[in-house]
């Protein structure tokens, strides 16, 4: 009686290997992704900062005469 070879397939996408190795090399491009999403943020919130700061209304001139904001009491 002669015995037909039998067909095996492997299914290698489940073993750790493969997926450690394809984290790995989706590491870098999600990394860069990252920063870049990190960059484009704090752009924004230093463009939100400038307009807020920008928005401020001017600083009043200090007073030079008179005795309202022209004298400081002190005591020790």
């Amino acid at each position: 009686m002669t015995e037909s070879p039998q067909s095996t397939t492997m299914n290698i996408a489940s073993t750790p290997a493969v997926q450690a190795a394809t984290a790995a090399a989706q590491g870098p491009t999600s990394d860069a992704l990252n920063i870049l999403v990190l960059k484009k943020a704090l752009n924004q919130q230093a463009v939100a900062a400038a307009t807020l700061i920008q928005s401020l209304p001017p600083v009043p001139a200090l007073a030079t005469s008179g005795s309202v904001g022209t004298r400081l009491n002190t005591f020790a």
